[in-house]
């Protein structure tokens, strides 16, 4: 149940995070820290490093070798956490990336809120569908830039999609969005054999967050996506980036209903998460999305797709983009030159305190209904909105 925010700390919350907001000039540096370090940490860390005026204070991550190895990328001495809370008690830094596991992005992005921070939190950024709402209320109440990686919401070609296809009316109302990630290569990895002992500086505890704590296991350290509590397996992992531009394009918010299907066929490794999964979410827009995902075809290369099926026309999102009209066989490409990047929105909107390419709101969106797959596929039903996760 939402608990009820009184008008007056409301005020309260909200003159605060007034007060911490940093008033930018025109050449000071944005002051960053990152949580959570190692690849998608570490690509973060390089995109921001392409924006002008940036400046990194302190790196955090569970396992010192990874955090070491991000320091580095920093070109500085900069501080180091294996704790994430030390790192938002600084005073001199303005935003922090949140780049852990999928199951420690709500409270660590909500305890950088109130912190003081912005946030560029990586999809999808919860990993149950009852964290939104409360990242959806701190953001609101401390009035904080909160950036969610889904950068395809930054991506000029799909922005120009969009208004070629959709804003000039060319596609029509849309009944189907169909997408597909298969062979996807990012989900599993073999331990180290030396990592059957776990290192003296892995903090195991940290990385399972509020997750029942259990004895160190190499396998589910290297290979966290296989398991849905920790980071929500190819719905939250691939589906997330597709559904978030059906719900960019169109408009959309609550599923109504979301049912899946799908297996561990091959890999029994002790995973939760399938390894090849169907699903079908019902929208009350008179649209259904679809997802198609396999980790089990090893035929290169990845096989990818995103396609809008209009009254007017079909919009296809890959190989290449194009709209192609009703009745016709094909079209041109849909171009466009390159432009802002997705962290540089963020940098930009920390300055300018608008609000992000990503919204929470969006992220709230774009994640929930992934839970809603994950949650219909793990009890073998169909899954129904919960007023419960409404913001």
């Amino acid at each position: 149940m939402k608990e009820p925010l009184s008008r007056r700390s409301f005020f309260i919350s909200a003159a605060s995070a007034a007060s911490a907001a940093r008033v930018f000039g025109a050449n000071d540096r944005v002051r960053l820290g990152i949580i959570g370090a190692y690849n998608r940490g570490r690509y973060l860390m390089k995109e921001a490093n392409k924006c002008p005026n940036i400046d990194w204070v302190a790196v955090c991550d569970a396992w010192d070798e990874r955090k070491d190895a991000a320091a580095e990328l920093t070109g500085k001495t900069v501080a180091k956490y294996g704790e994430y809370r030390p790192l938002l008690d600084r005073k001199d830094i303005d935003g922090v990336i949140v780049a852990t596991w999928d199951n420690t992005h709500a409270k660590i992005t909500i305890d950088a809120c109130h912190a003081g921070k912005d946030v560029y939190v990586e999809k999808p950024m919860t990993s149950r569908p009852e964290q939104g709402p409360k990242m959806v209320r701190a953001v609101r109440e401390t009035n904080r830039v909160v950036q969610v990686g889904v950068q395809r919401r930054s991506s000029t070609l799909y922005r120009e999609a969009k208004r070629q296809a959709l804003d000039s009316g060319k596609l029509g109302p849309v009944h189907l969005v169909r997408t597909r990630w298969n062979n996807n290569p990012g989900y599993r990895y073999k331990p180290p054999a030396n990592m059957q002992e776990k290192p003296a500086g892995l903090d195991w505890n940290a990385c399972l967050g509020d997750l029942p704590k259990i004895p160190w296991d190499p396998w589910r350290y290297f290979n966290h996506f296989s398991y849905i509590e920790l980071c929500s397996g190819m719905t939250g992992g691939l589906f997330v980036h597709f559904v978030d531009v059906a719900i960019w394009y169109l408009g959309l918010t609550k599923p109504t209903r979301v049912v899946s299907l799908g297996g561990i066929y091959e890999y029994k490794d002790g995973r939760d998460a399938p390894d090849n999964v169907s699903l079908i979410a019902e929208y009350p827009q008179n649209v259904i999305v679809t997802f198609e995902a396999s980790i089990t075809d090893k035929v290169l290369p990845e096989d990818l797709k995103l396609t809008f099926v209009g009254e007017g026309g079909r919009l296809e999102m890959y190989n290449p983009a194009r709209f192609i009209p009703a009745g016709q066989k094909d079209a041109p490409a849909i171009t466009a030159a390159q432009g802002e990047s997705h962290m540089q929105n963020w940098i930009n909107c920390i300055r300018s305190r608008k609000e992000p390419n990503a919204r929470v709101e969006d992220g709230h969106w774009g994640a929930v209904v992934c839970h809603m797959a994950n949650i219909a596929w793990m009890e073998k039903r169909a899954v129904t909105w919960n007023s419960e996760w409404d913001i």
